[in-house]
């Protein structure tokens, strides 16, 4: 009968029939149907020129645009990345004053919104008129641009949220790997640049990877100083020809775009900086391994009338 072992050395398969749950079937052809209807509804809509959106797509005002939002987003992330590096650093000395100084300057940047940040860096001819010392100075206008404007933003204020990341994540490599470090002789600094900071990497890396994808959209914040970021070129564009929606989906796209490559780097990042403390082997490694002569890939269970040998006691039954 199926289910019941035979008597011989042969094993017969069970024949397992997996439950079925309707609900989740219903529920799940619910959602399909609703999500069809809805991009069918969008691509037959007549009031949508899709002739816009194609024209716009690669157009040079919409490209010089996609250039400046990516320049500010990796600009920004290297700014923010350098700063978080320093004030984790500094957070975790035992000098109370270097402690205080990273802990008021994470207080500020976090505590106000980087909208106000944004607006306070353009504004700063208002209260400096002119940045330098003594005779060499120069406009604060000229200096700070609405592009400058927006790194500084954007950089010191992803430079707050980043010493928090590097902080937790220096903090979860175990105590002994500093001290063993230094009962050899290498120094504090070197401790933590080549010790603590590599294995903190696997830490750090998932949440650095959604402030990269944050960071990429909060560059749409720069439009309300006029920095001719990717939004601020659509909506440029849109104010001519009137097509608002159009450039929106146009930018929307890009952004898209720029989302979904940066989602697939921070994965490759994450498995590279994960490897030897999984436990597994890459996938073509293991695949290349169990190819070889004589590999077996499962274990195979003894037949059923075979006496089971004890390591220790000898044969059983």
């Amino acid at each position: 009968m199926d289910g019941q072992p035979a008597s011989s050395g042969t094993k017969t398969p069970i024949r397992a029939i997996p439950v079925r749950h309707w609900g989740q079937q219903i529920s799940g052809v619910i959602v399909v149907a609703v999500l069809a209807a809805f991009l069918y509804a969008v691509a037959t809509n007549d009031n949508l020129n899709w002739s816009v959106i194609a024209a716009n797509l690669f157009g040079p005002t919409i490209l010089s645009g996609l250039w400046v939002t990516i320049s500010l987003t990796i600009l920004s992330m290297i700014i923010g990345v350098i700063l978080g590096v320093s004030v984790a650093v500094m957070r975790l000395s035992p000098n109370r004053v270097l402690n205080s100084v990273a802990g008021g300057y994470i207080w500020v940047f976090r505590g106000t919104p980087v909208l106000v940040q944004l607006l306070l860096w353009f504004n700063m001819a208002l209260f400096f008129p002119r940045l330098g010392l003594g005779e060499f100075s120069l406009d604060t206008n000229t200096v700070i641009t609405a592009f400058v404007a927006a790194l500084l933003g954007l950089g010191l204020n992803e430079g707050a949220y980043m010493a928090e990341i590097v902080r937790g994540g220096i903090l979860s490599v175990d105590h002994g790997q500093s001290e063993a470090s230094m009962a050899l002789g290498m120094r504090r600094r070197s401790t933590m640049f080549k010790i603590v900071l590599p294995q903190a990497m696997r830490v750090i890396i998932p949440p650095m990877g959604n402030q990269v994808i944050t960071m990429l959209k909060m560059t749409s914040l720069v439009t309300v100083i006029a920095a001719p970021d990717l939004l601020n070129r659509a909506q440029v564009i849109s104010s001519r020809n009137f097509y608002i929606f159009e450039l929106l989906i146009v930018a929307s796209i890009w952004y898209l775009a720029l989302t979904t490559i940066s989602t697939l780097i921070q994965m490759r990042l994450e498995k590279r900086f994960a490897r030897g403390v999984a436990g597994t082997a890459p996938r073509r490694q293991r695949v290349l391994r169990n190819l070889k002569p004589g590999r077996a890939t499962s274990p195979v269970a003894p037949p059923v009338d075979q006496p089971i040998v004890d390591t220790k006691g000898g044969a059983g039954s």
